[in-house]
């Protein structure tokens, strides 16, 4: 039987990234202080640190999936000089409304759906009660209570502004370096800096 893993899932724009619609340029990428740390600090422990991100602007036309590849390739350069690295990076292309051609379209992956953190875990034998989703908006924290992980807020990107409409076991933090800290002392369901 296939030892299963616990895994930090990470919204990328406004959680890993400064948050920048619909980015795809190489030069509009900046990392949030301390991002790179915070993943380092999660592969240190042990964790599987995942990427899932919503990307309707290839479905709307704006870039498509061979630049969204190459801003990864980049990331994963720049995560690398901090020693940090990502496991796996999942995206959801698609759009209900706006989406153009085979990208328009209801899917399972678009997150406040849970697809693409069920398609990691599938993947990567990963345990999702033992597993964590980190992102900015309600749409990440809906996303991974529907796969089964304990979600996170981080009040970078538009947590500040999202986070008047969380439940009120769904703990918040600063950043991804302060959600990261409190995952890797064990005491990843309170919230910090109140």
């Amino acid at each position: 039987m296939t030892e299963t893993k616990r895994a930090v899932f990470l919204d990328r724009d406004g959680t890993i990234n400064v948050e920048k619609e619909y980015l795809y340029r190489i030069h509009d990428c900046r990392l949030i202080p301390n991002a790179a740390e915070a993943v380092r600090l999660l592969n240190d422990a042990g964790f599987l640190v995942v990427v899932v991100t919503n990307q309707s602007g290839i479905g709307r036309g704006y870039y498509d999936e061979l630049q969204l590849e190459a801003l990864h390739r980049h990331m994963e350069q720049e995560l690398t000089r901090a020693g940090a690295r990502i496991d796996a990076w999942y995206f959801c292309p698609h759009h209900p409304d706006h989406g153009t051609g085979d990208y328009r379209r209801e899917c399972a992956c678009r997150k406040p759906l849970p697809g693409m953190l069920l398609q990691a875990a599938a993947d990567l034998s990963i345990d999702l009660a033992a597993s964590f989703m980190i992102g900015d908006k309600m749409a990440d924290v809906e996303a991974g209570r529907a796969a089964g992980c304990r979600s996170l807020l981080v009040r970078t990107g538009y947590g500040s502004s999202e986070e008047q409409f969380l439940p009120p076991d769904v703990a918040v933090f600063d950043d991804l370096w302060a959600a990261g800290q409190a995952i890797v002392s064990g005491d990843g369901t309170r919230a910090g800096n109140d």
